[in-house]
């Protein structure tokens, strides 16, 4: 019997392209790739390991990425669009683990609806992280509910436009006297920059260029 072929955007074409993705974790993205002047002072800092949940969640022909707004009174990235996560707790054990965990103290999604698909190359962000993209699917009949002392909201945005490099913008702001430049992909009133807009364009590169 042929293989049935998933059709693109849908949840398990994104599974299938992660499943194939074997980059080794060796291999260090981040906020130095759009800006090579900060690369020896990134690397040379001592690095915290964090993991995020790259959530998929399965809508059928049109699968959409699980996204949350941090609150305003966090004392990192406050108010930015981000994925669910936070640091590797040394009783996680792997980056899989922490993830699920995050996501779930953070947006109560269940555990037994999601399915782990693979990694991303880690990501090093200038505030000082190392962060390990965790891609995973999750199956519908989930239910959300928000820990109001980390999330402000919970939201999908399609996985077709995220992955459409057309609406993937290449912006500047100076920050301590230096330009630095980054990725955003404003959907709607919201506003996606940053180091989640530089891991959704990662994935983007890797897996659908």
């Amino acid at each position: 019997m042929e293989a049935i072929e998933a059709l693109p955007f849908s949840a398990e074409d994104f599974r299938r392209r992660a499943l194939r993705e074997q980059a080794p974790h060796t291999v260090e993205l981040g906020d130095h790739v759009l800006n090579p002047s900060l690369k020896d002072l990134i690397l040379g800092n001592r690095l915290r390991d964090a993991a995020v949940l790259i959530p998929v969640v399965d809508r059928g022909d049109e699968a959409t990425l699980l996204l949350t707004k941090r609150t305003d009174t966090l004392k990192n990235h406050s108010g930015q669009i981000a994925f669910p996560g936070g640091r590797i707790d040394p009783d996680d054990g792997t980056a899989e683990i922490a993830a699920i965990r995050e996501a779930q103290e953070e947006i109560g999604l269940d555990p037994g609806f999601v399915a782990i698909a693979g990694r991303m190359p880690d990501y090093v962000t200038g505030s000082g992280y190392r962060i390990a993209p965790v891609l995973a699917t999750v199956r519908p009949g989930f239910s959300i509910t928000i820990n109001p002392a980390e999330v402000d909201d919970a939201f999908e945005v399609p996985l077709r436009f995220l992955m459409d490099p057309a609406n993937h913008r290449r912006e500047s702001r100076v920050w301590n006297e230096r330009e630095r430049f980054f990725y955003t992909m404003p959907h709607g009133e919201r506003y996606i920059w940053g180091i989640t807009a530089g891991i959704i364009r990662t994935v983007y590169e890797r897996l659908y260029a």
